[in-house]
């Protein structure tokens, strides 16, 4: 078997050879944004100048080039692609048997003021999806449900992905705190602690800047307390159980306890007038329709199903049925990529040791996030009592508007996985590990640029995990917090990563629209960065 060993320096002066790995991020970035090329487009552009750089300049074998960019396509379409259309197939299906108007009229019976909305779905129902699913199912339910409320697409899109920042940490039964905890040998809980410091801060402003974006600062003095008592309950719930039980189940915590809290609210206290976007839209606030209490729970009921089934998935003993011996370990499909796993040798100081980057394709059939998905379209048609006809119109409808989006998402995870295996990725990284005790400020920066080229926030904390510890140590920092910071980091470059773009512009039907939501989210995600990295500055001089 023929190896190949990373190199990080290939230009001798590592800030040269930063800039020029850096060069597919910003042309990706620019084809976007300046010249509003469509994103598969500029996916596709952006993985052969990085095909480039990587063979002429680090020496990456073209055959791994080509094997690395088929590992990200096939990535892209399991599990990320196959999520997407899952859950919009699902959608509308509850649509198209009419129960979609029962959960649209669940809400508005709570209020019909969109400003609360937008705090009921995107901000805390989006954040029991991400505890729950995650891999991009809650901006795409929560997405979906806001453009049927009346939101403007843009507007539904946006407003989802911002308010995502406030539960993305501890997404998916809180794996991205603690997969990077297991890789670098760190507790769990403690790294949880670490970034209870700051998310129920963040999740509290979210909560402002959600309504601010919508109406303004008359919005937000006319809602006041229902912010308060939705970023307050949010937050606090945030902190006490990451800081006392671990990541696993704050989202779903937090997310039920700030909406109990605002229907209890609301029993006593109504905003002075109900907000709508759309001025003329006079009418939901005398018709707001009313449903019973079993009619509005068997509308809701393929997503609290669904819920149920990703939580047992995630089970302790599921997770141990699935490891090697394991009763359910042959349900699961490995695939060696070929001239690529265990071919690429990772080198000090990305690693102590020399080691070999396995490339191994993961088809969970049975246990993953899509099959839940997939059950549960079955069992939701069953229990709707949907025909064949349903299905297929909805099968049809979903391909035809989602192929450019799934063509986006595969191009950018390309991309993502050649800067990987060739070494770009770690270029930038050790770059900014060398920057000494300035280093905290950026330890969020290296989380946000993982995201960005990997797309998850997972993929960035075992990715640069190993890094943040590594260095924390050399500057004399407790590891545990710098590797929070990298999730932190790149919890907040979800809002722009090109594949949560992607799957936002595909929910709302703004296929090939990639660039108009980039430029709504991109200032958000900078402010948010600075300030997580002024407070990793702080504390790490406590």
């Amino acid at each position: 078997m023929e190896t190949w060993n990373q190199i990080y320096n290939p230009m001798d002066s590592m800030w040269l050879s930063t800039f020029v790995a850096a060069l597919p991020i910003m042309l990706f970035i620019a084809l976007l944004t300046l010249y509003n090329i469509k994103g598969y487009i500029s996916g596709l552009i952006s993985v052969l100048f990085a095909g480039f750089i990587s063979v002429f300049v680090y020496k990456f074998p073209v055959k791994m080039f080509l094997s690395s960019a088929m590992y990200g396509m096939l990535s892209g379409v399991w599990p990320v692609a196959s999520i997407v259309l899952s859950v919009i197939i699902l959608y509308k299906i509850t649509v198209k048997t009419g129960y979609f108007d029962v959960i649209k009229g669940s809400i508005t019976s709570i209020t019909g003021d969109q400003r609360i909305q937008v705090l009921i779905i995107a901000f805390s129902f989006g954040a029991f999806l991400e505890g729950t699913a995650g891999y991009g199912a809650p901006i795409a339910i929560t997405c979906s449900i806001l453009v049927g409320l009346g939101f403007s697409p843009i507007y539904a899109a946006g407003l989802c992905l911002i308010a995502n920042l406030a539960s993305g940490v501890y997404g998916s039964m809180g794996i991205p705190v603690t997969a990077p905890a297991g890789l670098t040998n760190l507790n769990p809980l403690l790294v949880s602690q670490y970034t209870s410091n700051i998310m129920p801060i963040i999740a509290l402003l979210i909560a402002f800047l959600l309504v601010f974006i919508i109406d303004g600062i008359r919005g937000v003095r006319q809602t006041l307390p229902a912010i308060l008592t939705c970023g307050l309950t949010f937050g606090i719930v945030q902190y006490i159980i990451s800081t006392f039980l671990g990541a696993e189940l704050v989202d779903i915590f937090a997310s039920v306890s700030s909406i109990i809290a605002l229907m209890i609210l609301l029993r006593f206290w109504k905003p002075k007038e109900t907000f709508r976007i759309n001025k003329e839209d006079k009418v939901i606030e005398t018709l707001i329709p009313h449903y019973s209490a079993r009619k509005i729970f068997f509308a809701w009921l393929p997503y609290i199903i669904l819920t149920v089934f990703v939580t047992i998935m995630n089970l302790h003993v599921i997770k141990e049925a699935l490891q090697p011996g394991g009763l359910l370990y042959k349900t699961v499909l490995y695939f060696k990529i070929p001239n690529l796993h265990q071919e690429v040798i990772r080198e000090a100081p990305i690693v102590k040791i020399p080691t070999p980057f396995d490339a191994m394709y993961k088809l969970d059939l049975l246990t993953s996030t899509t099959s839940a998905i997939i059950l549960t379209i079955f069992i939701s048609m069953l229990l709707f009592k949907a025909n064949g006809k349903i299905f297929r119109a909805s099968l049809i409808e979903t391909f035809k508007e989602l192929w450019s989006p799934i063509l986006t998402i595969c191009s950018v995870l390309a991309l993502a996985y050649v800067c990987t295996y060739s070494g770009l990725s770690s270029t930038i990284g050790l770059a900014l590990s060398n920057t000494g005790q300035i280093f905290p400020f950026l330890a969020p920066v290296l989380g946000w640029l993982g995201v960005f080229l990997t797309g998850f926030v997972v993929s960035s904390g075992t990715l640069l995990a190993p890094l943040q510890s590594v260095t924390a140590t050399q500057i004399g920092l407790d590891p545990a917090s710098l590797v929070a910071m990298n999730v932190i980091g790149g919890d907040i470059a979800k809002m722009l990563s090109p594949q949560s773009i992607a799957i936002a512009t595909a929910a709302v039907g703004l296929a090939g629209r990639d660039s108009d939501l980039f430029k709504f989210t991109i200032s958000y995600s900078g402010i948010f960065l600075i300030i997580v990295g002024v407070c990793s500055i702080i504390m790490s001089q406590i």
